[in-house]
């Protein structure tokens, strides 16, 4: 799972064009290479769910819609297209289109994709929050933008399984090759610029009514698993931050109307942290239900930074409509009931994929899909998937109190009446 993830969805309104919308303490040198280059890709799906997990999150959703005036909140037309940047927590399969042979291998295959019934590139055993997203929005799925004869007649995923929200050439120093991390928020956002200007001859005057950004969490993830210390690693924070926000200003520029910032996952209920901070925790380090505290408190100070810039950035775009979405808050809620939302209680702080020893059916050198890994019977009853990312019934309960409860804040999404909930 991923921790942070930052989620913006918008609905982007062209005069004269058909309507579309955007929308893990051990050091890196103990991991086995090849096993470390399957897994730090997915890993790094967002701020959302390895911080959060995003989960982890800068990911940049649009939504462009047909009809309205295009204006304040003129979204009243049907969103006919999604444009998605971010992470894993939203990649739907540019990752494994871009790595070189060899790399990121199992999550090509089973049992990555089981409960689909086949492999996708998603960083699960099925679909994704964006998935739920776009069904609830009568949309099909997105195609990842790196897919060869793909249709993008509703909309395009840009994010990329590792990606961060600073660019690398600003932020890292870690000798281990990251080629993924290359597509950060900055590459997607003139992905999704070119995209705009080479399909609508420009890139400007499109009115967004919805879009999502969510990334971040891989900014963390991958210093935390450098074995760098916390009180460095907070250092970080603020300008992942602000590399969000500018992100933000920046698609209210060309103008979008409507903006969703999600925050980060609490990361010390994530199997692979748990496991991997195990031997080094005291039981007083864990929380009554089983999360690290100062894992969660890290994620906590991120959230609380990224949500005052929200309000900011709220102050002064009074004409825009720009929401919050709590990522931390929701999962502790399935997490803390569980057995309400179909989960079994004894299963939330397990992988359903590992290598099925230890508390947390975790280990670095033995991930989903390798030799020797197995896959319980009912992922649907288990939260986290690999233990880094969630299961697709996770994701679905995720999607259904975000955008449809209350941890969207204010509510700015509206779904139609004929598909309703998924």
């Amino acid at each position: 799972m991923r921790v942070s993830s930052s989620t913006t969805i918008h609905h982007a309104y062209k005069k004269g064009a058909a309507a579309m919308p955007f929308l893990v303490t051990r050091s890196i040198t103990e991991l086995d290479g090849a096993i470390y280059k399957c897994w730090v890709g997915c890993m790094a799906s967002s701020s959302a769910l390895l911080l959060g997990l995003s989960l982890l999150v800068l990911g940049l959703c649009c939504c462009r819609v047909q009809g309205g005036d295009g204006g304040g909140d003129g979204g009243n037309g049907a969103v006919v297209a999604i444009y998605s940047l971010g992470d894993s927590i939203t990649d739907t399969g540019n990752l494994v289109k871009e790595a070189p042979p060899g790399m990121f291998e199992t999550i090509k295959h089973f049992p990555y994709g089981v409960t689909l019934g086949t492999p996708t590139g998603r960083c699960s055993d099925g679909l994704l929050m964006i998935d739920y997203l776009a069904q609830d929005l009568g949309l099909p799925f997105l195609n990842p933008y790196l897919g060869k004869n793909k249709s993008f007649d509703h909309g395009v995923n840009f994010a990329v399984a590792g990606a961060t929200a600073v660019d690398p050439g600003d932020q890292f120093n870690i000798t281990v090759p990251m080629p993924f991390a290359s597509n950060s928020l900055k590459v997607q956002l003139r992905w999704f610029k070119d995209f705009m200007k080479s399909s609508f001859g420009t890139d400007e005057g499109i009115f967004l009514l919805h879009f999502l950004l969510s990334i971040g969490g891989n900014d963390y993830n991958y210093e935390f698993f450098g074995n760098k210390p916390m009180t460095e690693v907070e250092k970080l924070i603020p300008g992942v931050v602000k590399t969000i926000i500018d992100a933000a200003k920046e698609v209210l520029d060309m103008g979008a109307s409507r903006v969703i910032i999600p925050g980060n996952f609490p990361i010390g209920c994530v199997p692979g942290y748990l496991a991997m901070n195990a031997r080094s925790s005291e039981p007083a380090d864990y929380n009554k239900a089983g999360c690290l505290r100062e894992l969660n408190r890290f994620a906590a100070k991120h959230n609380s930074q990224l949500q005052r810039a929200v309000a900011e950035l709220q102050k002064s775009r009074p004409g825009a409509s720009v929401a919050y979405a709590d990522y931390f808050n929701s999962f502790l809620t399935i997490l803390h009931n569980a057995t309400s939302f179909g989960f079994d209680p004894a299963s939330t702080r397990r992988a359903c994929c590992g290598a099925g020893s230890g508390e947390f059916n975790f280990e670095w050198q033995r991930m989903c899909g390798a030799v020797g890994t197995t896959t319980c019977a009912e992922p649907s009853e288990y939260l986290s998937w690999d233990g880094i990312h969630m299961t697709q019934a996770a994701y679905r309960a995720m999607s259904r109190l975000i955008y449809h409860g209350k941890y969207l804040e204010p509510q700015i999404l509206s779904f139609p009446e004929k598909y309703g909930q998924t």
